[in-house]
C-alpha cells in the first residue's frame, strides 16, 4: 500500500504563490498525468512531495504518516527530475549502484537490460553523456528503482522520436509487471494521453481538475463547420452548454463544448475531446472567446 494525500497545499516565494490551497490525493498503482502550463506549479508540487522543498502550509501524508523528517514515508518515493543529483563524475553504473543502496527492491538486472535496449555506455561517467542520453540514464534509474511511487519531471525532454516511444512502451511494460504508482509530468500530451489513467491538471498555482482520463474525454465535444450553420446549432442548444473555445478561419467554424451533443448535427463534424483539447480549454485564458 502507497497512497500519498495531499491536504490544503500551499508554496510561496515570496509574494508570489507556487501553489495555492492544493488537495489530492494518490492512490496506489495509478498512472497519472500531471498537467499544466509552464509556471503553473507543477515541479513545485512534485519536489514537495518528494521531500525536495517544504510546504508553507499544508500537509503531505503517505499510508497515513507525515512525510516531512519521515524515512519510512520518504523510502517509499523517488522522483526523476529535471536536475540530476548524482555526481557528474560517477559512472552511470555507479549512479545505479548508489540508488540501489537506498532502495532495497532496485532491479539492477532489469536496469542493464534497458541501458543495453537504449545503447546506453554504462562504464561511462555520467558528464560525458549527451544530453538525451543522461535523460535516458535518469528514466532507467527510475523505472528500476522498485519503490512504490516514483514520479517524472519531463522525463522526455531531450529524446528524440523513438527514444520517447521507448520511454512510453517501458512504462507500460514495467507497470503492467510490477504495478506502482506513477505520476508523469509533461507537456507531451497526445503522446502520453494512450496509457494514462488518472489526470492532475494545475491551472496558476490552483488545482482545477482531478479525475480519470476516460470521464475527461466524455466531459465534451467539438462541433465544426461552415459558420452560419455552427451558429445556428449554438442557439438550437440555449443555454445549456457552456463553450470552452471558439475558433474561426475563413468560413468555417470550430467550437469546443461542454457537455454532450444535443438537436440536429446534420452537415456538421461532431468529435469527441482528445485530453490535450480539453486541457487546453481548460487551460486557456481566453475560454470561450473569438
Amino acid at each position: 500500500m502507497s497512497e500519498i494525500k495531499v491536504s490544503k497545499l500551499c508554496k510561496n516565494f515570496g509574494k508570489n504563490s507556487a501553489l495555492t490551497d492544493v488537495s489530492l490525493t494518490l492512490r496506489e498503482n495509478c498512472i497519472y498525468g500531471l498537467l499544466g502550463r509552464n509556471g503553473a506549479g507543477k515541479s513545485t508540487l512534485l519536489n514537495i512531495l518528494s521531500g525536495r522543498m517544504f510546504p508553507t502550509s499544508g500537509e503531505v501524508t503517505v499510508d497515513g504518516e507525515p512525510l516531512t523528517g519521515n524515512d519510512n514515508a520518504l523510502g517509499k518515493i523517488f522522483m526523476m527530475g529535471e536536475q540530476l543529483v548524482f555526481i557528474p563524475s560517477l559512472k552511470v553504473k555507479k549512479m545505479f549502484e548508489v540508488t540501489a543502496d537506498f532502495y532495497p527492491d532496485y532491479d539492477m538486472e532489469y536496469a542493464m537490460k534497458l541501458a543495453g535496449n537504449y545503447g546506453l555506455d554504462c562504464k561511462k561517467h555520467i558528464h560525458k553523456l549527451s544530453t538525451g542520453y543522461k535523460t535516458i540514464a535518469k528514466i532507467i534509474n527510475a523505472l528500476a528503482c522498485g519503490a512504490p511511487v516514483v514520479f517524472f519531471d519531463e522525463p522526455v525532454l531531450g529524446l528524440d522520436a523513438n527514444h520517447r516511444d521507448m520511454f512510453y512502451r517501458n512504462v507500460i511494460e514495467r507497470y503492467t509487471e510490477h504495478p506502482a504508482t506513477y505520476v508523469i509530468s509533461t507537456h507531451l500530451i497526445e503522446e502520453a494521453s494512450s496509457f494514462i489513467e488518472r489526470a492532475i491538471i494545475i491551472r496558476e498555482s490552483k488545482l482545477i481538475m482531478e479525475e480519470d482520463t476516460e470521464i475527461i474525454r466524455g466531459m465534451g465535444y467539438t462541433v465544426s463547420g461552415k459558420a452560419g450553420d455552427v451558429d445556428s446549432y449554438l442557439s438550437s442548444l440555449g443555454g445549456s452548454s457552456e463553450i470552452l473555445r471558439t475558433e474561426v478561419i475563413g468560413g468555417l467554424k470550430t467550437v469546443s463544448i461542454k457537455g454532450q451533443p444535443a438537436g440536429n448535427t446534420q452537415g456538421l463534424e461532431i468529435t469527441p475531446l482528445s485530453l490535450q483539447n480539453m486541457f487546453v480549454c481548460l487551460t486557456n485564458e481566453n475560454i470561450g472567446k473569438e
